[in-house]
C-alpha cells in the first residue's frame, strides 16, 4: 500500500471554508477512485495562516495514476484552489507503508 501526501496553506480566515472545499473536490475524487483505501485532511494553525495536509492511502501506483494521471508526482488542483491557497506544494510525496496499526485487511487504522 502507498500513502500520498500533499501540503498547502490558506489564510486562517479561509481555513474552515477550505476544509469544506477539499471535501467536495479532492477528498471526494480520491474516494471515488478504485484502489483508494482512505483519505484524510489534516490542518494546523500557524499564525495568520493554516497549513493543510491531504493524506490518502492507495493500493498501488496504478490506482494513483487513475486519480492523478500519468505523472503521479504532480499535485492535482481544482478550479477554486487559487482563491483559497496562499502557498502550495506543486508536487506530492509517496511513501510505501512498511507497517501500520491497522487490522488484518491491510487498511490503515482509523482514529477512534
Amino acid at each position: 500500500m502507498i500513502a500520498r501526501m500533499w501540503r498547502g496553506w490558506t489564510s486562517s480566515t479561509d481555513a474552515d471554508a477550505y476544509v469544506d472545499y477539499l471535501q467536495e473536490t479532492g477528498i471526494k475524487s480520491y474516494r471515488a477512485t478504485p484502489g483508494n483505501r482512505s483519505a484524510l485532511i489534516l490542518r494546523r494553525a500557524d499564525g495568520d495562516r493554516t497549513e493543510f495536509v491531504t493524506l490518502s492511502y492507495w493500493d498501488d501506483l496504478e490506482s494513483i495514476k487513475a486519480f492523478a494521471g500519468e505523472d503521479v508526482h504532480e499535485a492535482v488542483f481544482y478550479p477554486e484552489d487559487d482563491r483559497f491557497l496562499i502557498d502550495r506544494e506543486t508536487t506530492v510525496n509517496h511513501y510505501e507503508i512498511a507497517a501500520d496499526g491497522g487490522d488484518t485487511d491491510g487498511a490503515p487504522a482509523t482514529p477512534g
